[in-house]
């Protein structure tokens, strides 16, 4: 539940077409719903602005589409990250407008409730081997309401084709940086934008990489202002947090999931 459909709840009691006891039931009902298993968080959406994200690994397929089932119930948005192809036939058995980035790993559902944003998010990778990680948070964010633009394949072994695009991340409200090996591309990107950077390291890289702490440490020490980090592969992580900055940014948030100031509540809602 929204801000929207709450100001409508209050409004139904408050005229008498609602009764106390009939809103608190329905109060009641969009906190949590308890399937045994899990806990599914109906309440998320009010307070992050977006629905419940299923992470796939460690559950059964036929946990994966029950929690989808419950979310979808009151939502018309899914995400479910880390799925595997046997992932998605189940879920698109039971939801058959479900789509799937083989590369990003992502199953997803992208609802109505979500215009398009003005401003941009551009996810940047080292090399094609970060594609995957990449895609997650490219895919993350487009599901979210938010313009994404890629540039893969530009890391420091050939900073060249990195400066050749210069126009493209002067053009980005906020920047992805997706890289392992070293890790250096976020500093390179970092000291050449005013945009805010998220930087995502990647386990990309051989033994001395040490599984993508490498990158890591390489992106915690930059000195690049304007630079963040999220933990080694996730992708998800800087898809959200990159969303929230746009939408933030745009005067979104999660009170009304769009921004939009029609007297009518939000368009969302219609």
């Amino acid at each position: 539940m929204d801000e929207g459909s709450l100001d409508k709840l209050l409004e139904e009691v408050q005229s008498g077409h609602m009764s106390v006891a009939e809103a608190k039931a329905i109060l009641h009902d969009v906190g949590y719903e308890d399937i045994g298993f899990a806990r599914v968080d109906h309440h998320r959406t009010q307070r992050k602005g977006f629905p419940e994200v299923i992470y796939c690994p460690g559950k059964s397929l036929s946990q994966i589409v029950e929690i989808a089932e419950r979310i979808l119930a009151k939502q018309d948005t899914l995400l479910a990250t880390r799925a595997d192809e046997e992932v998605y036939d189940a879920l698109k058995d039971k939801f058959p407008d479900v789509c799937y980035n083989e590369d990003g790993r992502i199953v997803y559902l992208k609802g109505d409730k979500y215009p398009s944003t003005e401003g941009t998010i551009l996810v940047i990778t080292g090399g094609t081997s970060d594609i995957p990680v990449a895609e997650e948070a490219a895919i993350t964010s487009e599901v979210m309401g938010c313009n994404v633009d890629r540039l893969y394949d530009v890391g420091v072994a050939g900073v060249h084709r990195l400066l050749d695009n210069k126009e493209k991340m002067d053009g980005a409200t906020v920047i992805v940086v997706v890289a392992g090996m070293e890790g250096a591309l976020a500093s390179v990107v970092g000291g050449l934008v005013s945009a805010p950077v998220i930087a995502v390291p990647t386990s990309v890289g051989y033994g001395a990489s040490f599984g993508g702490l490498s990158a890591l440490l390489t992106m915690l020490n930059s000195c690049a202002s304007g630079v963040t980090v999220v933990n080694i592969d996730n992708g998800f992580g800087a898809g959200y947090a990159a969303s929230q900055i746009l939408l933030l940014a745009e005067g979104r948030n999660k009170d009304d999931g769009c921004g939009c100031e029609s007297e009518e509540g939000c368009c969302g809602d219609r």
